[in-house]
């Protein structure tokens, strides 16, 4: 209950503190921190307008999309406490949970009939198609390293005493920084703020959509950032923290983190289409690492 809590409570300010770094690097005074979650409200209270065209499918794929997305906050910890839902193998379920989410955003993209909806749920497949193996790379390497198969337990069990594991640790969280920038479409794979279809990915498979239902997809993309920035901090989180420096240590990962997403979005521009696939398929290469990283900790190089 306190991760979902503390997740929740980031993913409140965690896009304001983006484009407030954004703004602050372009040298803008920019929007207050909280303007993303206005804008959200705004779009709650107004009705959603459907398509002639489509179906009840493209109705319910944003409550789906959500509920996936808080499904699996459940299953995350937070240091030695487990999240509502734990269970051996938990960290197979995270994985595809959150793709049968994905795969309703993706046929009520499709569901409309538009072409260009149908261009961009079809990369976006692509991408999350790419980005899994590198996600289960780094979680297997993990469940080595410490013997267990949840959540819980291989943060609890984890421990870093070693150059190796340092290093290890500081790739897993690499890994997944871009895991999140690839799953939220955001720079340098996708540019949130782009108006030509031609070059979208996310943003044109929601054009469709509109309030309720909209406000559902963004504010979903706000709790899948706080909730990889959740499983980031859990790597910092070792056993014997009291609540009172676990607390702390999780803000401020998720403040530093935000702050990564904004510089990044800030100097770097987006890759060419063609790039991005040898982009993500890089995050397997660095996984791989992690993997080997593992094995020399664990001494089963011969």
């Amino acid at each position: 209950m306190v991760s979902l809590l503390l997740i929740v409570t980031a993913s409140l300010f965690f896009t304001g503190i983006i484009i407030r770094t954004k703004s602050i690097l372009s040298g803008r005074k920019g929007p207050g921190i909280f303007q993303p979650m206005k804008d959200i409200w705004r779009l709650f209270r107004k009705g959603s307008v459907f398509s002639e065209t489509s179906s009840v499918i493209f109705q319910i794929a944003p409550s789906i999309y959500f509920a996936s997305v808080l499904m699996a906050i459940f299953l995350i910890p937070f240091g030695n406490m487990p999240g509502i839902i734990s269970f051996k193998g938990d960290i197979i379920f995270f994985a595809y949970i959150l793709a049968l989410g994905k795969f309703f955003n993706i046929i009520s993209a499709l569901d409309t009939g538009s072409s260009f909806s149908g261009m961009g749920a079809s990369r976006e497949a692509l991408y999350s198609l790419l980005v899994e193996p590198a996600f289960f790379i780094l979680m297997g390497s993990s469940a080595l390293l410490t013997g267990h198969t949840s959540f819980h337990e291989i943060f609890s069990s984890l421990h870093f005493g070693s150059h190796i594991s340092y290093a290890v640790g500081t790739l897993a969280a690499l890994v997944l920084i871009i895991i999140a920038l690839v799953e939220n479409s955001r720079m340098p794979v996708d540019d949130p703020k782009t108006h030509l279809e031609l070059t979208m990915v996310h943003e044109v498979m929601i054009l469709d959509n509109s309030g309720f239902d909209l406000g559902l997809i963004h504010y979903a993309t706000n709790l899948k950032f706080a909730m990889y920035g959740a499983l980031i901090a859990n790597f910092f989180l070792t056993p014997g923290y009291e609540l009172y420096y676990s607390i702390p240590i999780f803000i401020g990962v998720q403040i530093l983190f935000a702050m990564v997403v904004g510089f990044v979005e800030s100097f770097m521009a987006r890759f060419r289409m063609n790039h991005n696939p040898q982009f993500i398929i890089m995050l397997t290469s660095i996984s791989l690492l992690i993997f080997l990283g593992v094995l020399l900790i664990l001494g089963k190089f011969v």
